[in-house]
């Protein structure tokens, strides 16, 4: 194989001038002392064709073959050149014997013509049989020139009889000579390398190949995050990406030998539609591989957040209504992603029938295969079911729904060559299939399966069917949602929800969700939950409010699904609140009876509350992993208990006294025997920390409150890993002062932890007692003993001003450096309604160290009192809600008082130089 015709060859590399000047360098001054004038000329040389090869990539920036076969003719005339500088002028050997050959194969992508601007450098030397002393001597000075010029080599040496033997043994040795690309040297020599490939290693070996490079691509699927849909893919080895398209041609290569990708159409693996969906993905990929290594001057493969934008822009994507350019390019690179998955799904099951035909036993045995069964007018062979013939699908469109209906129901795998006929024929579908009875009815039987509809509905959407008969869902295929916070693409989120639901219904989660798995079979229509959570996201990059538009989309989807104006209703309304109870457990005082009064009013029926506990909780869990924890699990489940005991028990189940006694009594059976400490320090705790704190809270806080009063101790700090809420416990008792928040805050961040929840309080003698819940940036909580102690130390020496806090803290490093990528623009938002007693103050911003200490210091700076803060983190953004009160204990509600607050935050939450400026 030789590398593509470049245009304007000698434009990149003119290799005859280039040696021209080598060689009256060499004339000048001999060989050894022309060495750092020829390095000299070798890196111009390489210079220059780089910039004329960046030059024309900019100028076509899709073309990603242009750009990688430009690179690799580029670096073969810089080897020749060399090739030839060495033998002819630094080691001359008239005479060879027969073992001084020496022959150069450019081996992996390299062998394939095709190198990204920073790539390395695949080259096997092969030798007859021994090296010899000038085969050594010529490939260590070629190694020294390429690496003078900064390039990065990677290279084996090795005999005829070397090759064979470890190619055989090792197969990543294997796949490099399998792409082996004769480059310079001893023409015959490779000739003979190529012949004992393919006649002493490869026969016998092809299943074993297969499997092996089958399970090495699991492997790194395994290890990239195993789904196609990732926001931060890895070109090169992520699943979808193109390794995945090389391993086809490898396996085509190795059972076919197949000299291009063009030729695995001629051998049956791919149809010609295929072959060119081939090369659009590899195109395209090879193109962002190749911007990302130009643009970061490296061999970058990973499409990280901070480099999506430059590489949509310099890709020429524009900014569309309800989309931006990176969200454009992101979702054509997903799709090409998935173009991927399809024609490797179809490869892979073309390979296994012809290894299963080739190993199919003959005679007595055959009659023991597997006989295929009709099931419903469809074949059944081998656990697949498979269209009974090529116009199937075109005879009756419904049937498109059906195959994927009966696959779950049966747990059936789609047979290859029908989805690729379901994949031909999706265009089939138009409204008056859409419109028909008989296939909604289908369609909402598999969303609602009881087997396994996450995966079946992947096929439906990978298919295109998915989008055709539901075109609302098919404009969120491959879409991304350009922040930290969300790991999948919309549709991807939107099936791991629906197959979570499924998983909470058959058990299999009843440790991590035990809630759901109680309530889930208590719900009136279990089909309003799946097609709640089917369309809670449906409505993304349209500009506006998903949940309105989403509600919007549900009036009029749900009717021709055949569901009930009720059940319509429900959905519509389960869409337009998806967010509600998120939003009140994590930025909202549970403790506050206002908050639980708001919250059922909006929400008022028993049916409506355990739909939505529902839906929250597969949308949050189906964000991506690490996003819910105990923490998350802990307030959804408080804020249901409440609400339910509302609902169910009327606006009060006791006044303010009983509460309260009732909460002392479930505190003393937790104290045990230190019980009597409740009365003993009733002249402490006022009825609003009792209110505000849950029973476990306080029976931690009452004991370290005794003793640091028995011991006359002016400051006592305690942290203790806080299980419930998969957090760290952290409570600070001493004497109360203004900006004692603030100075915590700071401290805490200073010890490298995050604060996401706060409750400050002062005793009648004024002693403050404040709890703060931390975990480490990760969202984990803080175990350790040395963590701990490293906590409380940070603390108190900043308490007792050993610190000093605000130069310290502007040393942090960022927690998440790539937040930088994303405008987040702060806001303030005030809400008097929310609490009977406080100001609520809403401050969104991005995400960086001691935010939480510089909206605190402010607070304290507008002379306003904090009661609670609640931290929620959503990617790049941090959502910080404060529960305040003036000096003297009022709401803020004059509008130049709150105007002056809100200029105050919005420069404490601005980034450090725009503060600097205000």
């Amino acid at each position: 194989m030789s590398t593509p015709s470049i245009p304007n060859q000698r434009a990149v590399l003119d290799r005859r001038v280039l040696a021209a000047s080598i060689a009256d360098a060499v004339a000048e001054a001999g060989a050894q002392a022309a060495r750092p004038r020829i390095v000299e000329l070798l890196r111009g040389a390489l210079e220059d064709g780089r910039t004329e090869l960046a030059r024309r990539f900019a100028e076509r920036p899709t073309k990603g073959y242009e750009v990688v076969h430009g690179h690799a003719f580029l670096i073969d005339q810089l080897i020749r050149v060399l090739h030839d500088h060495v033998i002819a002028d630094l080691y001359p050997a008239p005479n060879r014997s027969k073992g001084e050959r020496l022959t150069l194969i450019a081996v992996g992508g390299y062998g394939r013509g095709e190198m990204a601007p920073f790539s390395d450098i695949d080259i096997a030397f092969i030798t007859p049989g021994k090296t010899t002393p000038w085969c050594e001597q010529v490939i260590e000075a070629l190694l020294y020139y390429l690496w003078d010029l900064g390039l990065k080599v990677g290279h084996s040496s090795r005999s005829l009889d070397e090759m064979v033997r470890m190619a055989k043994a090792d197969l990543t040795i294997r796949t490099a000579i399998l792409e082996g690309r004769y480059l310079w040297g001893d023409q015959k020599l490779y000739d003979e390398a190529s012949r004992r490939f393919w006649e002493d290693v490869v026969p016998g070996s092809e299943a074993q190949f297969v499997s092996e490079k089958l399970a090495e691509r699991n492997a790194r699927h395994k290890r990239m995050g195993d789904s196609r849909y990732v926001v931060e893919p890895n070109v090169k080895d992520g699943k979808g990406g193109l390794r995945d398209l090389q391993t086809l041609y490898w396996i085509g290569k190795y059972i076919h030998r197949v000299r291009d990708a063009a030729e695995l159409v001629d051998v049956g693996l791919l149809t010609q539609r295929e072959y060119r969906s081939f090369r659009r993905a590899e195109q395209f990929l090879l193109a962002v591989r190749s911007h990302l290594h130009t643009i970061t001057r490296r061999a970058e493969d990973r499409l990280t957040f901070d480099l999506q934008r430059e590489v949509a822009r310099r890709m020429q994507f524009a900014d569309r209504t309800g989309k931006s350019a990176v969200e454009r390019f992101m979702q054509y690179y997903f799709l090409q992603a998935q173009h991927v998955g399809n024609v490797t799904g179809v490869f892979l099951a073309h390979i296994d029938e012809q290894m299963g035909q080739r190993k199919r036993p003959k005679g007595l045995l055959a009659s023991f295969r597997s006989r295929p069964r009709m099931f419903k007018g469809y074949r059944i062979v081998g656990g697949r079911i498979c269209a009974p013939g090529d116009e199937w699908f075109q005879q009756d469109p419904i049937r498109l729904i059906e195959i994927f209906q009966i696959a779950e129901e049966e747990g059936l795998e789609i047979h290859p060559e029908t989805m690729r006929m379901a994949r031909r024929d999706a265009e089939l579908i138009r409204e008056d299939t859409r419109r028909d009875p008989r296939a909604n009815t289908l369609f909402l039987k598999l969303l609602t399966g009881r087997r396994d509809p996450e995966t079946v509905l992947r096929w439906m959407n990978e298919a295109g069917v998915f989008g055709r008969f539901v075109p609302d869902f098919g404009k969120v295929n491959a879409q991304m949602q350009f922040d930290m916070y969300h790991h999948y693409t919309v549709d991807e989120h939107t099936i791991r929800a629906i197959g979570l639901l499924a998983q909470i219904e058959r058990g299999e989660l009843k440790d991590d969700h035990p809630l759901a798995t109680e309530l889930l079979p208590q719900l009136g229509n279990r089909t309003v939950l799946y097609v709640a959570t089917l369309l809670h996201d449906i409505a993304k990059g349209r500009g506006g409010d998903h949940s309105i538009l989403g509600a919007e989309v549900a009036m009029k989807l749900c009717p021709r699904l055949g569901m009930s104006e009720d059940e319509t209703e429900m959905v519509a309304w389960l869409v337009r609140w998806h967010l509600l109870m998120s939003a009140t457990a994590f930025k909202r005082d549970l403790s506050d009876p206002k908050t639980i009064t708001d919250f059922v009013s909006q929400v008022q029926t028993l049916e409506r509350l355990r739909q939505l506990v529902m839906l929250t909780i597969v949308d949050i869990r189906a964000v991506g992993p690490g996003i819910w924890n105990s923490w998350k699990r802990q307030l959804l489940g408080e804020l249901y208990e409440l609400s339910e005991e509302r609902m169910r028990l009327g606006h009060k189940r006791h006044g303010r006294k009983e509460r309260i006694d009732a909460k002392k009594a479930r505190v003393a059976e937790l104290l045990d025997n230190d019980a009597h400490l409740i009365d003993e320090l009733e002249d402490r705790f006022d009825d609003a920390y009792w209110i505000a704190e849950p029973e476990d809270i306080i029976a931690l806080n009452v004991p370290i409150y005794a003793a640091a009063k028995e011991a006359e101790e002016r400051l006592t700090i305690f942290a203790q890993y806080y299980p419930a809420r998969g957090a760290t416990l952290v409570t600070v008792i001493g004497d109360d002062h203004p900006g004692l928040f603030y100075r915590i805050a700071g401290a805490i961040s200073l010890a490298g932890a995050n604060i996401i929840d706060a409750r400050i309080h002062t005793t009648r003698v004024g002693k403050a007692v404040d709890n703060f819940l931390v975990q480490d940036p990760l969202g984990k909580p803080f175990q350790e003993k040395d963590q701990l102690t490293r906590l409380q130390t940070t603390i108190e020496d900043a308490l007792a001003g050993k610190i000093e806090l605000v130069p310290q803290l502007a040393k942090r490093p960022l927690a998440r450096p790539r937040a930088e990528s994303f405008e987040v623009r702060p806001t303030v938002l005030f809400d008097n309604k929310a609490s009977g007693r406080f100001t609520v103050i809403e401050v969104t911003a991005r995400d960086r160290p001691a935010l939480l200490n510089k909206l605190a210091r402010t607070l304290f700076e507008c002379r306003l009192m904090v009661n609670s803060a609640h931290i929620t983190h959503y990617g790049e953004r941090a959502v910080d809600n404060f529960y305040v009160t003036d000096l003297l204990g009022g709401k803020v509600t004059a509008q130049d008082r709150l105007k002056e607050v809100e200029r105050a935050l919005l420069k404490a939450a601005g980034e450090p130089a725009d503060a600097e400026m205000a």
